[in-house]
């Protein structure tokens, strides 16, 4: 058994924080922001008064927050886990921030004396319900083995991707394909629609053909059926291609089609619909066509 910190219990950390709990491990958080989830309380979760007492208590501290401000908060802020960080602890974490501040936290995390792992993951609320999610992690490969046994609690795909930084980018890389997969699918059943045909036959049919895809499947499902209730919210999306763009243009990368699937984002928030899932993003064209999909099979 584990003593396991668990930092960021929203949509995605509170089921696994719960796969940790149905492992039997002792799974501890902090409630200085927000209070603990009854359903995980009911399941033994414990609970102290900040980050740093997590890490004081813990031997293993997993965090899964919005953004690479939070996660430099939780670390580094007031009280922070950092604070408690030595010789013998792991800091995991499973939030999807920036490459590069990443292994700027590794390396203060590492003066510690502590292990640092990057471990974004994709899969959204039902991957992490399900105990399904692709982990994509970066660090030392001993660290990893350690923490495999928890990995393998909350995902089925598990990559040793390379060292720090390195999950983080791969998550990235995960966000473009997502987005423009959305765009495309999107783009397709708009298509189907607005010809005439049934969309939800058009998607039967291409889920048969080289263009399959899982996001053919559940979002052009959704696009269909109107489900657009997160999910995976496009505030997030976007945050996760700004990280794109950012680092891209960095590099001196020229993304024009990653450029435009954030466009697509942008224009969805703009009428209301950031936190709409992500499969929302065909809102955007729907609205630039005056035609929704579902219109041909309803």
């Amino acid at each position: 058994m584990a003593n396991v910190g668990f930092i960021g219990l929203g949509t995605m950390g509170a089921p696994m924080a719960s796969h940790l709990l149905d492992g039997g491990h002792q799974v501890t958080t902090a409630t200085q922001f927000a209070p603990a989830p009854k359903e995980l309380l009911d399941k033994g979760l414990q609970t102290v008064d900040t980050n740093k007492a997590v890490s004081e208590k813990c031997d293993v501290i997993i965090s899964i927050v919005p953004d690479t401000p939070q996660v430099e908060y939780v670390l580094f802020g007031e009280n922070g886990a950092a604070e408690a960080l030595g010789a013998g602890k792991i800091f995991v974490d499973m939030s999807s921030i920036s490459p590069i501040a990443t292994k700027e936290f590794a390396a203060k995390v590492n003066e510690t004396g502590a292990e640092y792992l990057d471990a974004p993951v994709s899969g959204g609320e039902v991957g992490a319900k399900a105990a399904s999610l692709t982990i994509m992690v970066g660090g030392p490969q001993d660290t990893f083995n350690k923490v495999m046994p928890l990995f393998e609690l909350m995902g089925k795909n598990i990559t040793l991707v390379g060292g720090n930084g390195d999950g983080q980018t791969t998550k990235v890389a995960n966000q473009i394909i997502v987005a423009l997969n959305i765009q495309a699918v999107g783009e397709a059943l708009l298509f189907a629609s607005k010809a005439g045909a049934d969309p939800a036959k058009v998607r039967e049919a291409l889920m048969g053909g080289f263009a399959s895809s899982k996001i053919l499947e559940v979002h052009g499902e959704r696009m269909i059926k109107r489900t657009f209730d997160p999910g995976f919210r496009i505030e997030l999306h976007q945050k996760d291609l700004n990280l794109a763009l950012q680092n891209g243009k960095a590099m001196g990368l020229s993304l024009p089609n990653t450029a435009t699937a954030q466009e697509m984002f942008n224009a969805c928030a703009a009428h209301g619909g950031k936190a709409w899932d992500h499969s929302a993003l065909v809102r955007a064209l729907e609205i630039m066509s005056n035609h929704e999909i579902a219109s041909a099979s309803t």
